[in-house]
Parts: C-alpha cells; sequence; structure tokens
C-alpha cells in the first residue's frame, strides 16, 4: 500500500520547518562567529529542497504558503534564541553555590 503524497508533503513540510530553525540558529552563529559558513549553506539547501519538493505537486495552495510562512518564523526563533544567549564570559558560580 503506497504513502498518501499529502501525508509525505506534511512530513517533508514538517522537516522543511525544523529545517528552518536550524539554518536561523546557525544563521546567528556565524553572525556571532561562533560556527563556519560552510554549515549554515547546508541547513539553507534542506531548507530549500524541502519546500521546492512541497510545491512541486501542482499549483501553490493553502499547504505550501503556510509551510513557507511557518519556516519564516522558525528561523526568525533560531536566530533569536542564538541572538539571545548570554556570553560565556559571564562568572560560573555553579562551584560557589553546590560545593563538591
Amino acid at each position: 500500500m503506497p504513502a498518501s503524497l499529502e501525508f509525505l508533503r506534511g512530513v517533508l513540510g514538517v522537516l522543511c520547518i525544523l529545517f528552518a530553525h536550524m539554518a536561523g540558529r546557525s544563521a546567528a552563529a556565524v553572525r556571532k562567529q561562533q560556527q563556519k559558513v560552510s554549515k549554515l549553506y547546508g541547513w539553507v539547501l534542506r531548507v530549500l529542497a524541502c519546500a521546492v519538493v512541497v510545491a512541486v505537486r501542482g499549483s501553490i495552495d493553502s499547504i505550501d504558503l503556510g509551510v513557507w510562512v511557518l519556516s519564516f518564523l522558525a528561523a526568525a526563533l533560531g536566530w533569536w534564541n542564538v541572538m539571545r544567549q548570554p556570553k560565556e564570559e559571564e562568572e560560573d558560580l555553579t562551584h560557589q553555590i553546590f560545593p563538591e
């Protein structure tokens, strides 16, 4: 029994959203010079591949638009999460609070 094309579009749509989140995180890490640009290119290619395959079926419909909008929002959320992380230079008080 073959899998439904709509089910496969849904799976690829979810993957596209997850890949977009990781692309946003990677873009922010590249911006902060914590990561190489090649990792960003890998995530962007994955996002584009999934977004194109979701839209290949025919004319653009609400599923395509929903996946694209949610992917954009996921990328923005990933960027925001990484840019809001505290700096590594802050003092670590773990050993003072919880002595061994």
